[in-house]
């Protein structure tokens, strides 16, 4: 069965609210940030005696105070912030920064720097829209602090004028440095979350692949758990048969009896195996029934399918595997959404491995991709014809399939086709041995 790994990213989504900013963290910060405020103008005011208008600048901290207590009582510790709710946050921290070095020096003051401070959390939490604006909010209150401020606080009598070009190279500073800041970490931030999301959408698509496995399995258990009872009724139904006689009112009942116990055995045996041997023959596929099984649905997009075989030995049989059949229907998938007219599967195999390539003839992988290919969120081509799902190519598919056939102890290689060919080409290959696993069988008791 083929499954979009597109439909798991919706729901891979919804855990995305998990990872968002809890308000307990802002406030926390913003309680370092008071603490910070009120240390730096307490030690200017006692100790450096420099002249600042204190009163103001305690005013601007109280703000910070007062919100903080609101929040605390408005709303639990553990909240998480939508995206609106934390840009104003982080807006309100650089808009209350601004009032206190209005009152400090403006740009002037060291500690201008805090500024890049609110960029940091917002590039890694926020998406790059909240970010940018958030930028823009900073350059503009920079802009007007170059501008107009209180004096630097210094000593009476001596004024400190520091020149307009120092101001404008702070400016120059904190204005790209807040750019950079800002792509970079919502780059790594961005990666992140992208492997996170990818790594869930693998485990989505495995844990359905293999509901009905698991299922067969717990079916099994049960069989097992019930075969010691049965084992004790039959014994009972033998001793009571040898003591009433078939000709008795009840020897009937319990030739009946007899005849409903070994039935309830055998179809004990049947559910037990189902666990260990699947479907028996049907469960065991050769490489090319493997084959037939993944191209199946893939045969009415108009692109010619060709098949071909060779080995040394018998054909290689493997057990039904989700992950394998998943794994190898998405690359076959791919090949069919980007070849110009056919696909080509060809499967080889020896006595050490067993191989399945698969080429088609369409524009291949771009350079700068080629040697991205399986990483999550990487799309190297652009017009699909197998998949027309809303908002497919995602470039999660391949990171999927790539690791569903590791997992089942295959190599995946990807390339393009030598000049003057054209064309994708992926290989996978796995140890004979890996390739035709049998499972360990279980006894019924």
């Amino acid at each position: 069965m083929q499954l979009s790994s597109d439909i798991y990213l919706a729901e891979v989504n919804l855990g995305r609210h998990a990872r968002r900013l809890r308000l307990d963290t802002l406030v926390r910060l913003r309680w370092l940030g008071v603490a910070g405020q009120s240390v730096a103008v307490l030690i200017t005011w006692f100790v450096l005696g420099f002249d600042l208008p204190i009163a103001l600048c305690f005013l601007v901290i109280a703000a910070s105070v007062a919100l903080n207590v609101a929040l605390r009582l408005k709303f639990p510790l553990n909240q998480r912030l939508s995206e609106p709710q934390a840009f104003a946050l982080l807006a309100y921290d650089v808009l209350q920064l601004s009032g206190l070095l209005y009152f400090t020096g403006g740009l002037t003051n060291p500690f201008a720097s805090l500024f890049l401070a609110p960029i940091m959390i917002s590039a890694v939490s926020l998406a790059w829209q909240g970010t940018a604006w958030l930028v823009v909010l900073m350059v503009a209150a920079a802009s007007f602090l170059a501008f107009q401020h209180f004096p630097l606080p210094w000593h009476q009598g001596e004024p400190l004028q520091l020149p307009f070009l120092y101001v404008t190279g702070i400016w120059m500073a904190l204005v790209p440095g807040a750019g950079f800041i800002a792509f970079y970490a919502s780059r790594v931030s961005q990666e992140a979350r992208q492997l996170s999301d990818a790594l869930t959408a693998t485990e989505l698509v495995l844990a359905r692949e293999q509901h009905l496995t698991q299922l067969d399995g717990l079916a099994a258990a049960a069989a097992h758990e019930l075969g010691t009872p049965l084992a004790t009724i039959t014994l009972v139904v033998k001793e009571l048969g040898k003591i009433v006689k078939p000709s008795d009112a009840l020897g009937e009942d319990i030739a009946l009896l007899a005849q409903e116990v070994a039935r309830c055995r055998t179809i004990l045996s049947k559910i037990a195996s189902l666990g260990n041997e699947g479907l028996g023959m049907l469960d065991e596929l050769t490489i090319l029934h493997l084959v037939e099984d993944v191209v199946g649905p893939q045969r009415d997009f108009g692109v010619a399918l060709h098949l071909a075989s060779d080995g040394n030995g018998p054909e290689p049989v493997c057990r039904r595997n989700p992950g394998m059949l998943y794994g190898l229907g998405n690359l076959v998938e791919n090949a069919i959404d980007f070849a110009a007219s056919e696909v080509r599967i060809t499967m080889r195999w020896s006595e050490a491995v067993v191989t399945i390539g698969i080429a088609d003839d369409g524009p291949g992988f771009s350079p700068d991709v080629l040697t991205r290919v399986g990483e999550p969120y990487i799309t190297s081509r652009g017009s699909r014809r197998a998949k027309v799902d809303e908002g497919s190519g995602l470039g999660l598919g391949l990171f999927i399939a790539k690791t569903l056939l590791e997992r089942s102890g295959a190599s995946v290689t990807t390339g393009n086709a030598p000049a003057p060919e054209q064309g994708a080409r992926i290989e996978v290959t796995w140890p004979r041995a890996s390739f035709e696993r049998k499972p360990r069988k279980v006894e019924l008791v």
